[in-house]
């Protein structure tokens, strides 16, 4: 079930401290306004937030509102999804994916 709720929006400012020093899993759906596959991928990313309740901490980053962080992982298109374990990226995906193939992702990492 997608809630919006669910999905944080991580900043430039608060990245750090947020996603590469949490103790859980993090996806982080790296996004922009204008993007219409962003857009497209809005839902799953909401689902999965749901799904993984607990498991996982899931957020957003949009590209054009933090150049900082988008620069540092080298996102060069959008949406790209990045899971992050212990701090480091464990898994990626750029394009608009299923919501299986997000699944399998986390599924990966999660072990």
């Amino acid at each position: 079930m997608a809630d919006a709720s669910k999905v944080l929006h991580f900043t430039d400012a608060d990245f750090d401290a947020e996603v590469v020093q949490a103790t859980v899993p993090v996806l982080v759906d790296f996004t922009a306004t204008w993007c219409g596959p962003c857009r497209a991928l809005a839902p799953i990313v909401e689902e999965i937030a749901g799904t993984y309740a607990g498991r996982v901490k899931v957020g957003k980053v949009d590209v054009d509102q933090c150049p900082q962080t988008a620069t540092t992982y080298q996102i060069r298109g959008v949406p790209t999804l990045l899971v992050f374990k212990n701090g480091k990226v464990a898994a990626q995906s750029v394009g608009l994916i299923p919501k299986t193939k997000v699944a399998e992702l986390l599924d990966k990492v999660l072990g």
